[in-house]
């Protein structure tokens, strides 16, 4: 939910970035409240007047430390029934690595790299948190 607007969410990006070894980029934290350590992709919600190319862009550099060169979009999804709000995902390759710039409450993200494979076990495996990163990760792999 938008902490600005409670009640009303906003669109969100979740970013697939996948190195010249076929590695992605994940990232793990601690969230208590839903029951412990879970994997994620880098993404988020969109700021005001960003577009969801602008809000993935963001989200890479920010919890990654990530820019990328080649951008493919792999389809926007509801995020809930109740909402007209969606989380548009991307393949991000051509990857550049830099410094995390994290937000508070993101200081203890690690990233993480994986083969494919297994990320989308860990998927299957219930390890994600959110539903955006799994079906990022199948889709990404389709291609």
């Amino acid at each position: 939910m938008d902490a600005q607007n409670p009640g009303e969410m906003r669109d969100a990006a979740v970013i697939v970035a996948r190195d010249e070894n076929g590695l992605v980029a994940l990232l793990t934290s601690r969230f208590p409240k839903h029951g412990g350590e879970y994997l994620f992709l880098p993404g988020g919600r969109m700021e005001p007047g960003e577009t969801p190319e602008q809000c993935g862009w963001r989200e890479l550099r920010e919890e990654a430390g990530i820019t990328a060169q080649s951008w493919r979009p792999l389809g926007s999804y509801a995020i809930t029934l109740g909402s007209a709000a969606r989380v548009h995902l991307f393949l991000a390759e051509g990857l550049t690595l830099g410094p995390q710039e994290l937000a508070e409450g993101e200081d203890d993200f690690k990233l993480m790299w994986w083969p494919m494979r297994d990320a989308i076990t860990a998927a299957t495996e219930g390890r994600f948190l959110l539903q955006g990163g799994p079906l990022a990760l199948l889709l990404a792999d389709r291609l």
